[in-house]
């Protein structure tokens, strides 16, 4: 296909500065994305459980929820979890803080029965380890709040835009040359060559999810000035219907069983199972039960399961994330462009094959941003602003890593020591990130790559080590098993950046990857 040299050159202008702009905000965006596929799994690891599991064939459900309504009513009232699949105690319910938005400082009371039929109540603070790598997926780690959202959020927001226009404009880069050398990797041609190839493979064999990824982000950033906008030609009539509150208030004594609960919710989603409930403002005309629905042959539109929205008392559904017909046009469209984001809709093959894809984006923004810089380099090897861009990028790339690295680690271990590691984990992750880039700006670049894989690689294997001391601490009580796949995944990590660093660390300065990048990087 031809296109005209004119046309293309703008958009190759389009291409370079929107992705310079926006790359190294998205690079954070998409490693830490790949981890939240399984910000559950690495939660597990982190804080392993010690209790053996409970399940619903060996466990009376509602004589534990009796049991507490009768001591402890007005607590359970406000709202409480009752989780039908845990490994230790079933219902929980907030002390400090709730269960929407992030708190460092959130506290539940967690009861369960003894075998003597006992009530056994406990306090913990709330590990928010997962959380806090969703918070920097969303954000890119910016802190502040703009109105009721993150500062981050709306950050990611606009890059989007900027991502979404990279995308297009490269595409129309590509169209000449593209039927000839979409699967050409020429590493006789020079490695800028080879790696200007990986950049357009990976590019456009992963275009449809880069596009739902760009569109979804911006419609999460800016959701509410979207409706704010639609409801302009809905006069006063609300986009999403709420269900009218009843004539009086009920009491969570009335509360019918839970069997009868799950059943109705059974009902209404034939071949999925309950798994979690959480209830909110029991004692009030507008009470809310939110059954977390699974079916592992069907696909799924929330973030890790189906939701369904009930009323406890009278087992009316008032909301569900199924689709529901024409009347909810715009109630299907968010569940959709929703479970698009999310990528559990794939089951446990989506969660890899999204894991992996936002590995390959973070590798798209990182690769662009040293084609750009050694083409700079090429043209001005002593420009300044050129190597500004260079310790920025490996900086800010190798220094994300690094951090959210160091930070798992710690969480290992801070739970061990502290009653509350979450502020500490918090300051685990800005401490290691700022002072990598610290170190990128004060070495030259290859020096400060060549470390910061070292560092990669060794984190990654202490990932590892971190479980067997654990396993062997715990005299095999505590059940690791069943994130077991983090440590594998950390240990095959750690033998790719161990050798990544071995290769850098062989390299001439006029052999390395980027020729006059690197050159320029030892002045």
């Amino acid at each position: 296909m031809k296109v005209r040299s004119d046309i293309l050159r703008t958009y190759q202008g389009v291409h370079t500065w929107t992705g310079i702009i926006a790359g190294l905000v998205l690079f954070i965006g998409f490693y830490a994305g790949s981890l939240t596929m399984f910000k559950h799994e690495i939660q597990r690891w982190a804080a392993p459980v010690t209790a053996p599991k409970v399940t619903s064939s060996d466990y009376d459900y509602q004589k534990l929820v009796d049991t507490v309504i009768s001591v402890r009513g007005e607590q359970l009232a406000k709202g409480f979890n009752l989780d039908l699949h845990t490994q230790d105690a079933p219902l929980s319910w907030y002390i400090k803080g709730s269960a929407r938005g992030i708190e460092l400082d959130k506290q539940l009371n967690y009861a369960h029965l003894n075998a003597d039929g006992t009530l056994n109540v406990s306090a913990q603070t709330e590990n928010e380890l997962g959380d806090l790598i969703d918070y920097l997926h969303r954000t890119a780690g910016f802190i502040g709040e703009i109105g009721h959202d993150q500062s981050g959020v709306y950050i990611l927001g606009i890059a989007s835009v900027l991502y979404f226009l990279a995308l297009v404009s490269g595409v129309i880069i590509l169209l000449p040359t593209l039927v000839k050398t979409f699967f050409a990797l020429r590493k006789e041609k020079g490695p800028s060559r080879f790696w200007l190839d990986s950049h357009n493979l990976v590019g456009i064999a992963s275009l449809p999810f880069h596009l739902v990824i760009a569109f979804t982000v911006v419609v999460f950033a800016f959701h509410d000035f979207i409706y704010g906008g639609l409801a302009q030609f809905y006069d006063d009539r609300p986009l999403f219907q709420r269900p009218t509150p009843a004539a009086q208030s009920f009491h969570i004594e009335n509360l019918p069983s839970i069997d009868e609960q799950v059943l109705a919710a059974k009902s209404y989603a034939p071949g999925y199972e309950p798994i979690h409930i959480r209830y909110s403002n029991l004692n009030s005309a507008s009470p809310s039960a939110v059954f977390m629905m699974s079916n592992n042959n069907a696909v799924v539109r929330g973030p890790d399961t189906d939701y369904l929205f009930m009323n406890p008392y009278t087992l009316e559904v008032v909301n569900s994330s199924y689709p529901q017909g024409e009347d909810a046009v715009w109630g299907n469209m968010v569940a959709s462009i929703f479970s698009l984001h999310f990528g559990t809709y794939g089951g446990e093959w989506g969660r890899w094959g999204y894991f992996i894809m936002g590995l390959l984006g973070a590798f798209l923004f990182y690769s662009g941003n040293l084609l750009w810089i050694d083409k700079r380099f090429k043209k001005d090897p002593n420009k300044r602003s050129t190597l500004f861009m260079a310790k920025l990028t490996i900086g800010v790339c190798l220094g994300s890593m690094i951090a959210v690295a160091f930070t798992l680690v710690a969480a290992k271990w801070l739970s061990t020591f502290v009653a509350n590691a979450n502020y500490a984990t918090l300051y685990s992750y800005y401490t290691a990130f700022f002072a990598f880039v610290m170190y990128s700006f004060l070495k030259p670049v290859q020096k400060a790559t060549t470390v910061g894989l070292y560092l990669l690689a060794s984190l990654c294997a202490l990932m590892v080590l971190s479980t067997l001391v654990k396993l062997a601490l715990n005299d095999g009580n505590t059940l690791f098993y069943s994130s077991y796949m983090v440590d594998i995944v950390a240990a095959m990590f750690a033998v790719i950046f161990f050798k990544m660093s071995k290769h850098q660390q062989q390299k001439q300065a006029t052999q390395s990857i980027m020729p006059a990048f690197e050159q320029a990087s030892q002045t």
